[in-house]
């Protein structure tokens, strides 16, 4: 029997006006108020009165759509409405036998006669299809009719709905939805959900030494681990296997209400919410009346309440007392049950998380040991000690066009003891060891993964192909509406030549954004440039001697700022790309929009440090004949030390300053302040009195709290933290530390966010972290080149090396200082750009220095470039060669050794697999002996009629000469 057979209506659009009928009856329906149901006992209507079930205090709340209430309008529009209103919910009583069908027809001829008598209604309002000339209340019924066919599709699927539009929220109504066993064993079937079957067996990790030893380690780490029931059964684990409704005796079903978790409930509706068609053939599911307004919002509810001391134990106040407290910070988090309550998707993002953090660690260590080691011998260090010592009277140029002056080089002593803190040969052990760090860290990773996937049933598990989106559906619904009717019955689908508009918008908007980020990077170097000079011009001493700290770090704040700003704005701006270039599935939609936003987000995040440390100081020029930008405005040169000093700076405050303000304050109080405004829109303010005397439904309550707007924000500054980390380490070894300490409090931060602050998300199956992964490693890569070249270029770490193997006559840092200085004619200066104050030392200079390898001006090529620049530029590329090369081999070794499937997992596996055959090896033995059973007990009762005969013959020997007579005639 199809679907109109059934239920005894016909949803094709055409039967669409006969389905309407009294207004009242929705109250009597939905809300209950003539409900003939049994009397609830007080536990069912504590249960009630929370919101969790229906109003029977049996049937749980599995999911909860909401919708904007209006007050009903007059003419055709409230008639149809009603109609629809009592063709949906008589339609249901039609499976309950032949009365219900005559009342039902009875009703349905009355209606149709009182739409006869009624004035047609004007041509121009369609309410199926919502013209242009549509009014207000028109399109709010229109509204209205596709929630009821949708609903009405609902209760087809199996699904048991109950309206509630007597709450204490104005102007919002909500849609309980429950699905009962039928239904949960049909999706889980479909979705082939792995379910523990009753067999249970217990899992060993290792044995012998081994076992001791992680006896040991677990005693040892004992109190480090969370207080929750997943810890004590974590040596037992039940047999899974694919539910199947035809296998049920294999699962144990002792308990329906609670086989299915909340988790897995609400997943099972939320994949009947998106399948479903409302109306038409391109109409998809929940996520296009979302977008059209038909529904405000669709979510499961959270279990239960956090704050109040008289909740009943719940998953959600469990989490949040040992997940989502300050005061755990130092303990392992409870992954197994963050997974049995948001789903394997979201559990995967806080292992990641928690592994990334713990292998922070010892990267932070070392970090403060290659610092430290940078202090203990910054008083050792030969160039700080040439440049500090009180005879050294070199003369340096002037940093600067008419307003600087000629300063002595011992001025630069504090900044060359601080650059020596980063700049120092442990620098070059820190970079190998971090990148080989972050090898380690993606196998560790990997391992990780394949145990959670075994310890949740995901071994087997595949991503299915996932419904094509509403508007890729819209999209392809037009493309087939414009071409010929011949064609129709072809399956259309969008081409690149579809999508080439959009990809050329995707290409130049991209390039746009990159040019916007180097347009500000180079405002701000003019910024540098013009404050430095403005502040040698101050009368100021305290200000002219602080000049290069000043300009340094307001220009680290500036590009902060900028970067905070810029953050917004592309990721609004790679959010509508993405739109344009409509992708089919939601999987597709999220990894273009991952790698726009990742394109974005790095080049805005990295472009001023990349600049400090590759371009800064390279492109100057020399005395006499400096490079200008506009004519006028003079390149910036680095610091005595180097540029690695100032790279130091910006890499700080930026990662700093991200971490704290974008990454923890805005976390924290957007979503307070978004809950505020909901709440204030709500009205909610009025019936403060009124929730003291009565307490907020479940469902209303987790309507204030902020929707889920998807793990991409959460990676993406998870894996910017990881650029800092290993792209410049080099220059800043406590980016770790840093890091590490920003880690501790953003774990309980973002779970404190998804218990508290977020309403429940649909629990989502994943089996890895899909392209963050890729990501992942490719920063990885990328580091490793980049340190390279930050020790190569950015650092007098080659220079000093070539000095002291090719040019130092003892073999010693002695005279490098000089060395690396040349000469220049104060009377070559170009005319206008010499200083006003030559006079500024307090005698006339004839001869200053300048940081560069060229000759002197009395040799024969004077200025020109010197062999020494030849020969450390040699060096330079040599050691990047090396170095990368180097290094991921040693990367590629500990990829090799390291196996991605840990050998007690592999041996799990293998040992539920024998397992899982000798259950369905014993299954069908009982089978065949239930049969044979059957046959001897047929067989013997077979016997016995036989035997009976035999006696009945024998007693009646004239009966049977008489058959053989006749037999026989």
């Amino acid at each position: 029997m199809t679907e109109e057979a059934e239920v005894g209506v016909d949803p094709s659009p055409t039967s669409e006006p006969e389905q309407q009928a009294p207004h009242f009856l929705q109250d009597v329906i939905f809300h209950g108020k003539f409900k003939l149901l049994k009397a609830l006992t007080p536990e069912e209507n504590t249960h009630c009165q929370h919101g969790l079930y229906f109003e029977d205090g049996e049937r749980r709340v599995d999911y909860v759509l909401t919708y904007p209430l209006k007050k009903p309008s007059g003419g055709r529009s409230t008639r149809q409405s009603s109609h629809l209103l009592i063709e949906n919910a008589v339609a249901r009583s039609l499976r309950r036998g032949p009365h219900s069908r005559d009342e039902h027809h009875r009703k349905h001829q009355a209606q149709k006669a009182k739409d006869s008598l009624s004035p047609p209604s004007p041509p121009g309002a369609d309410v199926e299809l919502g013209c242009p000339g549509e009014t207000l209340g028109g399109q709010e019924d229109h509204k209205m009719f596709t929630r009821e066919k949708f609903e009405a599709k609902l209760r087809d699927m199996g699904l048991e709905l109950e309206k509630d539009e007597d709450t204490k929220i104005q102007g919002v109504g909500f849609v309980k939805i429950h699905a009962p066993w039928n239904v949960l064993c049909r999706e889980a079937e479909l979705m082939k959900l792995k379910m523990p079957t009753k067999k249970m067996f217990e899992v060993k990790e290792s044995s012998g030494v081994m076992e001791k030893i992680n006896t040991l380690v677990s005693k040892v780490l004992e109190p480090l681990h969370p207080h929750v029931e997943e810890r004590r059964h974590r040596h037992i684990k039940h047999l899974s296997h694919t539910f199947s409704r035809e296998k049920q005796h294999l699962f144990d079903l002792s308990d329906k209400d609670y086989f299915f978790d909340s988790k897995t409930r609400s997943s099972i509706v939320f994949e009947i919410l998106k399948r479903t068609k409302c109306k038409a053939k391109y109409n998809m599911g929940i996520t296009s009346l979302l977008g059209s307004g038909v529904y405000t919002a669709a979510y499961p509810l959270h279990d239960g309440d956090i704050n109040e001391e008289s909740a009943e134990p719940n998953d959600r106040k469990l989490l949040y007392e040992e997940w989502a407290n300050y005061s755990v910070f130092y303990k392992y988090q409870p992954i197994g049950l963050v997974r049995k309550y948001f789903g394997e998707k979201i559990g995967l993002y806080f292992a990641w998380l928690g592994l990334y953090t713990q292998m922070l660690i010892p990267a932070s260590l070392v970090g403060v040991i290659v610092f430290l080691y940078g202090c203990a011998t910054v008083d050792d260090n030969i160039p700080s000690m040439e440049i500090c010592h009180p005879k050294n009277n070199i003369t340096m140029c002037p940093l600067c066009d008419r307003v600087c002056s000629y300063w002595k080089l011992s001025t630069a002593c504090g900044t060359a003891r601080a650059s020596h803190l980063f700049d120092n040969p442990a620098t070059v052990f820190f970079s190998i060891f971090m990148a080989l760090w972050a090898a380690m860290f993606m196998e560790h990773w990997k391992r990780r993964q394949m145990r959670l996937n075994y310890e949740w049933d995901l071994t087997g598990f595949e991503d299915e192909e996932d419904h094509p989106r509403a508007e890729y559906e819209f999209r392809v619904m037009q493309k087939s509406l414009s071409k010929d009717q011949k064609l129709q019955h072809k399956t259309e689908k969008l081409s690149c030549r579809d999508r080439l508009p959009a990809y050329m918008t995707n290409i130049v908007m991209m390039l746009l954004m990159i040019g916007v980020t180097f347009a500000i990077v180079f405002g701000v170097i003019l910024y540098r440039i013009s404050t430095k000079a403005a502040l040698h011009m101050s009368s100021n001493p305290i200000t002219r001697n602080h000049v290069q700290l000043t300009v340094k770090t307001t220009a680290a704040i500036i590009n902060l700022v900028v970067i905070l700003i810029l953050d917004e704005v592309y990721g609004a701006v790679a959010r509508w790309l993405t739109v344009l270039e409509v992708p089919k599935t939601d999987k597709s939609f999220e990894e273009r929009l991952i790698f726009k936003t990742f394109i974005l987000k790095f080049v805005n995040a990295f472009s001023p440090i990349i600049y400090i440390a590759f371009f800064r100081g390279r492109l100057v020029g020399r005395p006499g004949s400096y490079l200008y930008v506009f004519e006028s405005y003079r390149m910036e040169e680095c610091a005595h030390g180097g540029c690695l000093m100032e790279l130091c700076i910006q890499l700080s405050i930026t990662m700093l300053g991200k971490q704290l303000i974008q990454n923890n304050l805005f976390e924290i109080g957007v979503p307070k302040l978004k809950k505020l405004i909901r709440y204030i829109q709500s009205k909610q303010v009025a019936f403060q009195e009124e929730e003291r005397q009565k307490k907020l439904q479940r469902y209303e309550t987790d309507h204030f709290l902020e929707p889920f707007a998807g793990l991409t924000p959460e990676y993406m500054e998870m894996i910017i933290q990881f650029g800092f980390v290993t792209l410049f380490v080099a220059s800043f070894p406590l980016a770790p530390l840093f890091a590490l300490l920003n880690n501790i409090i953003e774990i309980r931060l973002d779970a404190k966010k998804f218990v508290a602050e977020l309403r429940r998300p649909v629990a989502a199956r994943a089996k890895d972290i899909g392209i963050w992964y890729n990501i992942l490693r490719g920063v990885a890569k990328v580091a490793v080149i980049i340190n390279a070249f930050v020790i190569s270029f950015t650092s007098d770490f080659i220079p000093r090396m070539v000095y002291q193997y090719m040019y130092s006559p003892d073999g010693s840092m002695h005279g490098f200082v000089n060395h690396t200085l040349s000469y220049f004619n104060v009377s070559h200066f170009q005319e206008g750009k010499e200083t006003l104050d030559p006079l500024h030392l307090g005698y006339p200079v004839e001869i200053c220095r300048y940081k560069d390898y060229r000759e002197p001006p009395w040799s024969t090529t004077p200025y020109e470039i010197s062999k020494e620049f030849w020969a450390v530029l040699a060096v330079r590329l040599a050691f990047v060669i090396v170095f990368q090369n180097v290094v991921m081999l040693m990367s590629d070794i500990v990829d090799w050794l390291i196996p991605d499937i840990p050998k007690d997992i592999s041996l799990q596996i293998h040992k539920e697999k024998i397992l899982l055959i000798d259950l369905f090896m014993k299954e069908e033995q009982v089978k065949l002996q239930f049969r044979e059973s059957r046959l001897s007990t047929a067989a013997k009762e077979n016997c016995s009629k036989s035997n009976n005969n035999n006696n009945s013959t024998t007693a009646h020997p004239r009966s049977r000469l008489h058959t053989d007579s006749t037999k026989s005639l």
